[in-house]
């Protein structure tokens, strides 16, 4: 049966809502990043760039580094434009959008996240680049799909006790990155991460600005969380949701972020662009490797 039109919207000219994009216009490997600016810094690498366009915080381009087809997305920030683009992402490569129907082969993306995050471990540096393992959702977001398993309820429940988790904030959900890619671009510049992502910048991560906030130790008990010997190395905002999703539709994900903050020292990066940009070409060099 097709897929009505209110659940599948399109474009007058055939593209997905939100991205403004059709199937040709993406390539197989596909890297994520937040900031709708930062596009332009990663396909500034590039040899070519064949496509570009934007649609509100989603911007795209897609073209060639090294000979290798690569698409960059900007996400915006959250777990909630996570959800947008993961979805329409694979309706672009899973879905006949003509015939509104499931495709009977389904095709598998290759997801890269390049991102900024803060640490709370004093012993992850600022201008590092952590590569994310697991990720611990403090959002609801996969709690509206049919996903326990693809969660860890073991380490969501270790969390849950150590926290003393307040009752009225969604339950916590933890999910793994994709080993192939993991391994793929890992290396002695890199740090295996367990990253808590959030549902939002200021008091879901514990910072005090007029507001207070439900638990002034949140972050120190998440520091001091240790799952047989997996401690919580950095907060972010969208994480979580990629490995769920990703998980889910059969794709694979990574989620690589530059350091740029240590809450435990209270340092912050003297060169953020710069540590970007080094991650930036880390990245490309390795998936072209």
């Amino acid at each position: 049966m097709p897929i009505k039109a209110s659940e599948l919207i399109l474009n007058p000219d055939g593209s997905v809502y939100h991205l403004n994009l059709r199937p040709e216009h993406i390539a197989n490997t596909i890297i994520t990043v937040g900031d709708p600016d930062r596009v332009d810094s990663v396909t500034k690498y590039f040899d070519t760039v064949e496509f570009q366009t934007k649609k509100r915080e989603f911007h795209t381009q897609t073209g060639t580094y090294k000979g290798k087809r690569i698409t960059v997305i900007s996400t915006g920030i959250g777990t909630d434009n996570i959800d947008i683009v993961f979805n329409e992402l694979d309706a672009l490569v899973n879905i006949d959008l003509e015939k509104r129907e499931i495709k009977s082969k389904l095709t598998s993306l290759d997801i890269i996240r390049i991102g900024t995050s803060g640490s709370i471990q004093k012993e992850i540096p600022i201008d590092s680049f952590l590569i994310s393992d697991y990720a611990a959702g403090f959002d609801s977001l996969l709690h509206f799909y049919e996903s326990k398993h693809v969660q860890y309820d073991d380490i969501s429940k270790a969390i849950i006790n150590h926290t003393n988790w307040f009752v009225s904030k969604s339950s916590p959900y933890v999910v793994k990155c994709d080993e192939s890619l993991f391994n793929k671009m890992s290396s002695a510049r890199t740090v295996k991460g367990f990253t808590a992502t959030n549902v939002g910048f200021y008091g879901p991560q514990g910072r005090i600005l007029r507001l207070p906030i439900q638990d002034n130790d949140l972050n120190d008990k998440l520091a001091s969380f240790n799952y047989k010997g997996m401690p919580i190395t950095n907060l972010e905002m969208e994480t979580a949701g990629i490995y769920g999703l990703a998980s889910l539709l059969g794709h694979k994900a990574l989620s690589m972020n530059a350091i740029i903050a240590n809450r435990a020292t209270g340092e912050f990066s003297n060169d953020p662009k710069t540590i970007v940009d080094d991650l930036i070409v880390y990245a490309l060099n390795k998936l072209v490797e």
